[in-house]
């Protein structure tokens, strides 16, 4: 674990609120639904706390840990260039809701927070919420403007497609 400091403020922001936006930060919010019942929860919660999920979507990923805890660095590799440096800031692992949340790094193209959080409503229905807020440090997200903010969604929605499928395979015994 690194002692680097975090590259923006409120660290944290995402915690109580996954909609909350601080002022001069871009919001992102994309909802996934997964499946229902406890057995997809508990897939699913498992591909997010143990980086499965971001691994089968095919970006590169560095982690100082095999599964998600506060403080534990991790360095997300995009096109094999774009290196996104960030550190776990708090995790959940609760019946009904598991995830947790990072926040950036210096060297990582933008600043903020994005928080990854399955949970299982009261129907039974499992969810997946990609939750952000950022904005632009490198030069190369700045021109890019909207289609950087496009690849972010894209990015978003790729997770949930990415974990439905997952949770959709059964588990090797």
């Amino acid at each position: 674990m690194s002692s680097a400091p975090f590259t923006y403020e409120p660290v944290g922001a995402t915690r109580d609120d996954l909609t909350h936006c601080p002022p001069g930060f871009r919001p992102l919010l994309v909802r996934t639904r997964l499946g229902e019942g406890h057995e997809i929860f508990h897939r699913a919660a498992e591909a997010v706390m143990s980086w499965e999920m971001h691994r089968a979507l095919g970006v590169g990923l560095d982690a100082t840990a095999d599964r998600a805890a506060p403080g534990v660095d991790v360095t997300v590799t995009l096109a094999g260039v774009i290196k996104a440096p960030c550190r776990i800031i708090w995790t959940t692992e609760e019946p009904r809701r598991a995830g947790w949340a990072y926040g950036t790094l210096e060297g990582h193209p933008e600043c903020g927070e994005e928080a990854f959080v399955v949970d299982r409503t009261g129907d039974g229905t499992v969810w997946l919420t990609v939750a952000a807020f950022s904005r632009p440090t490198k030069w190369y997200a700045r021109v890019g403007g909207p289609a950087t903010r496009g690849f972010q969604h894209a990015y978003a929605r790729r997770c949930g497609a990415v974990l439905r499928r997952l949770c959709e395979q059964r588990p090797e015994a």
